[in-house]
């Protein structure tokens, strides 16, 4: 079984929508909602884990250990770093680091023990491609969109990269597919709250676009 690894409220919400999901098909866990659809003759099941990287690992080895996954896609939502790409690109990473497990002060910014790779060569070559980064925190700082854009990390999120490393001690393969929902704002003192709303506003406004374009697109390259 193939499970599809969704983190926030608003992805989870935009899922039920796209797939129609009766009340009566929807089942809860320790971490969440799941439902199940066969796709392509391929049997999936889609979950939601909350946000941030704990939650993102306990939710994905729950979901490993119990329905014996052999593939993990994480799908969602990121923020944009890389501005060389547009709000709703869609990209495949092939490579996922956390960024927040250092003292950056005297460590490198990031180590090699939080690197996953990600093999993509059995796959279509006809999407972007490049770093996710992944930290407890969203990218809502201007300071911190420079450091990560300094480190060549095209998007950002807050579970991505701890899934792909948990998957790989599980030995199960993880594909991760995210569009662009937000880009981080350049901020004055007297504007960050305004800047953060703002920011905000955009990441609700597109995340069911990002969730459908996903699905429409991507989901049946990677099944």
């Amino acid at each position: 079984m193939i499970g599809i690894s969704i983190a926030t409220k608003w992805e989870f919400e935009a899922s039920l929508d796209y797939f129609r999901v009766k009340a009566n098909e929807r089942f809860t866990y320790p971490y969440g909602e799941y439902f199940m659809k066969t796709i392509n003759g391929r049997e999936l099941i889609f979950y939601s884990t909350g946000v941030r990287k704990v939650n993102g690992v306990g939710g994905n080895q729950y979901m490993i250990s119990k329905f014996h996954l052999t593939k993990v896609i994480v799908a969602g939502t990121c923020a944009g770093i890389d501005d060389r790409f547009n709000l709703l690109d869609i990209l495949v990473p092939d490579r996922a680091v956390q960024y927040d497990c250092t003292v950056k002060e005297i460590e490198p910014f990031i180590k090699q023990s939080f690197v996953v790779d990600i093999d993509l060569s059995k796959y279509e070559n006809d999407f972007h491609t490049g770093t996710i980064g992944t930290a407890d925190k969203a990218v809502v700082m201007w300071k911190d969109y420079l450091e990560l854009k300094e480190n060549e990390i095209i998007i950002a999120d807050t579970e991505a990269g701890a899934i792909a490393y948990i998957c790989k001690k599980n030995d199960v393969e993880c594909i991760i597919v995210k569009g662009i929902s937000d880009f981080p704002k350049e901020e004055s003192n007297s504007d960050k709250f305004e800047s953060n709303h703002e920011q905000i506003d955009i990441y609700l406004e597109n995340t069911p676009k990002v969730m459908h374009k996903i699905f429409d697109d991507y989901l049946k390259k990677f099944i």
